[in-house]
C-alpha cells in the first residue's frame, strides 16, 4: 500500500493535511494557527470543584469552560503525582531534583472518591484526553504519557508492554528484554508496533529522548502557578508522521516553505534514510486541486455518499449516535439476492471504515446492512469489517450482526467530527428552498417594461426562461400577457426563451441586441 501526505499552508496560517493511501483520501485534518487545546497537550491545573455525586472534578486549565477529570481517568499513580508535582514546583529542575530517586506513593483504589484524592484541591498535572468539543470544556487524564515513534513512556510506574499488534512471540520476547534492560527507574515502557524489528540503539535513542521531554516538564514546574501550559503536543505533521511514518510512505508533499523545512528537520532526526520523499510543490494550482483532493473530499462529505457499484450510503447524525444504512440503488450482479447482498455489504464496509476515519466519527455508530440470512455470510461481513478497521488509530470496538442486521462500532472521539459543507446555494432560491411566485414575478417584469417604455426605450426583446415564456404566451391570440401588455402600452415586446436562465430570470434587450442594464 502506498501512503501520501499532502500539507497544505492555508494563507490563514493554518494548516490542512490530507492522508491518502493508494491515492484514496482515507484521513483529513484541520490544523488552525490559534488552536490552543489538542490532545496530548500537558498543563499545570488547579482543582476548582469536586463533584461527588460524578466523582469527578472541574479544573482550571485556562480553557473557558473548567475542564473535566473523572476519577477513572486519575491514574493508579495520582498520590505519585501529586506529590512529585508539588516537589516539581518548590525544588527546581533536573539538576537540583533527581526523579530517579523518587519515592512512589501507593497506588489509589479503583473504586475509591475523588474527594478522597483531590481533597484541599491541590495545582496537578494534567493531559488533555479530548479536545474541547461544543460547549464542553477539555477531557483530562493524570495517567501522563509521553509517545515516542517506538516507545511511549509513563512515569511513575515499571511496567515494560509491548504492542499486542506484535504477532511473533520471539519478536516479543526480544523487544521485552531490550527494553528492560535500557529503562530507567521509575518509568513504565510501551513497546509499539512500529518498534518490531528495530535495534537497541534505535529504541534507546527514542527513549532517551523521551526522557529529555520529561526532564523539559520537570524544568517548566518550577516556580509554575496553575493554570499554566507546561508542553504542547507536537504538531498534527509531525505527530502523524511520527505514528505512521513505515515503508509503505513514498510521497510527503508541502506547498509551505517553513513546514517544508521543519518537517524535512523532522524526518531527518527520526528516520534519515526517508529524507528524500518530502518534496516542495510549486506549481500555480491548489495542491489539494492538484491531487484530487479537493474533488474526493466533495464525493465523500454529505449525507449520500456513493458507491462505485451503484449502491450508496446514507449518514445520519443524531444527539446520541450516527446511523448509516446501506442501500443497494441499481447495483445487480446476478439473480443471486444472498449473493447480491453479501458484495453490496463488503463494498460498503470498506466505505464505511474509510469514512469513520475520514469523518472522525466517534461515540456510537448503528450499521444497517442489507438482510442477509446465511450465517456464514454475516460472519463473512463481520470479519471484513474488523479486517478494514484495522488501520484505524482511534480505539474501537465492532459488534456482531443483530438478528435484525445491525453493526454496533463504538469508536473513540478525542476531537470535534470533520463536517464540510459540500452543497452549494442555489442561484435560484439562494438556499431557502422557495421562488418568487410566477404570478408575482409578472408584475415584476411589467414594472421594468413600464419603466423601459416611459424612458423612450423602443423594439424591446424580453429574455426569460422557456417555462416563463409559455407562461407569457399561453393562452388565445389577445388574451395572453404579451398581447394584453401591447393594449395597455402600444408596443409590442418580442419574447425569446433562454435554457441558460434559472425560472425567475429574465433580461431585457434594445433593438441592437444589447442588455438594458435596470
Amino acid at each position: 500500500m502506498n501512503k501520501e501526505l499532502i500539507i497544505n499552508g492555508t494563507p490563514q496560517g493554518g494548516v490542512e493535511i490530507a492522508l491518502l493511501e493508494d491515492k484514496r483520501l482515507v484521513e483529513l485534518h484541520y490544523e488552525k494557527v490559534d488552536a490552543s487545546f489538542a490532545v496530548g497537550d500537558i498543563y499545570l491545573g488547579k482543582v476548582k470543584k469536586l463533584i461527588p455525586g460524578l466523582n469527578a472534578a472541574f479544573v482550571d486549565v485556562g480553557f473557558e469552560k473548567d475542564a473535566f477529570l473523572h476519577y477513572t481517568d486519575l491514574s493508579p499513580y495520582a498520590r505519585s503525582l501529586l506529590k512529585y508535582t508539588q516537589q516539581a514546583i518548590q525544588h527546581g529542575g533536573p539538576e537540583d531534583y533527581d526523579f530517579s530517586s523518587f519515592v512512589v506513593e501507593p497506588e489509589i483504589i479503583k473504586t475509591g472518591k475523588i474527594n478522597e484524592v483531590l481533597n484541599g484541591k491541590p495545582p496537578i498535572l494534567v493531559q488533555i484526553l479530548k479536545e474541547p468539543i461544543a460547549a464542553k470544556g477539555p477531557r483530562l487524564s493524570c495517567e501522563i504519557s509521553l509517545p515516542g515513534r517506538f516507545v511511549v513512556i509513563t512515569p511513575f510506574n515499571d511496567i515494560v508492554a509491548v504492542s499486542r499488534k506484535i504477532h511473533s512471540g520471539d519478536e516479543r520476547k526480544r523487544l521485552q528484554k531490550i527494553v528492560e534492560a535500557i529503562k530507567p527507574k521509575n518509568f513504565g515502557v510501551i513497546v509499539r508496533t512500529a518498534a518490531e524489528g528495530k535495534n537497541t540503539a534505535e529504541l534507546h535513542d527514542d527513549l532517551n529522548a523521551l526522557v529529555s521531554t520529561w526532564k523539559t516538564i520537570q524544568s517548566r514546574l518550577q516556580g509554575a502557578t496553575p493554570p499554566a501550559k507546561i508542553l504542547s503536543e507536537q504538531t498534527k505533521t509531525t505527530s502523524i508522521l511520527r505514528d505512521l511514518l513505515n515503508e509503505d510512505f513514498n510521497k510527503i508533499i508541502i506547498n509551505e516553505k517553513s513546514i517544508y523545512a521543519d518537517t524535512k528537520n523532522y524526518i531527518q532526526k527520526i528516520a534519515p534514510e526517508k529524507t528524500d520523499i518530502v518534496s516542495f510543490f510549486s506549481g500555480n494550482n491548489s495542491i489539494f486541486d492538484q491531487y484530487g483532493i479537493t474533488k474526493q473530499v466533495k464525493a465523500a462529505f454529505g449525507k449520500t455518499v456513493n458507491l462505485s457499484s451503484g449502491a450508496y450510503l446514507i449518514i445520519e447524525h443524531t444527539e446520541a449516535l450516527h446511523v448509516i444504512d446501506v442501500n443497494s440503488g441499481y447495483k445487480s450482479v446476478g439473480n443471486n439476492q444472498e449473493q447480491n447482498a453479501l458484495e453490496t455489504n463488503l463494498e460498503a464496509a470498506a466505505e464505511i471504515a474509510r469514512q469513520l476515519r475520514l469523518r472522525d466519527l466517534g461515540g456510537i455508530i448503528v450499521v444497517d446492512f442489507i438482510d442477509m440470512k446465511l450465517p456464514d455470510n454475516k460472519k463473512k461481513l463481520l470479519e471484513a469489517m474488523e479486517e478494514f478497521m484495522r488501520a484505524d488509530r482511534a480505539k474501537h470496538a465492532v459488534l456482531p450482526i443483530s438478528k435484525f442486521g445491525l453493526l454496533q462500532i463504538t469508536r473513540q472521539r478525542m476531537k470535534p467530527e470533520v463536517s464540510i459543507n459540500t452543497q452549494e446555494v442555489c442561484p435560484t432560491c439562494a438556499g431557502t428552498g422557495k421562488i418568487t411566485s410566477t404570478l408575482i414575478l409578472e408584475d415584476e417584469i411589467e414594472k421594468n417594461l413600464e419603466y423601459l417604455i416611459t424612458h423612450k426605450h423602443k423594439n424591446l426583446t424580453l429574455a426569460v426562461h422557456p417555462i416563463m415564456k409559455a407562461y407569457l404566451t399561453k393562452g388565445s391570440f389577445f388574451s395572453s400577457k404579451v398581447w394584453k401588455w401591447y393594449f395597455k402600452y402600444r408596443q409590442r415586446v418580442k419574447i425569446k426563451e433562454d435554457t441558460t436562465f434559472n425560472l425567475t430570470e429574465f433580461k431585457f434587450f434594445d433593438k441592437d441586441e444589447e442588455e438594458i442594464r435596470l
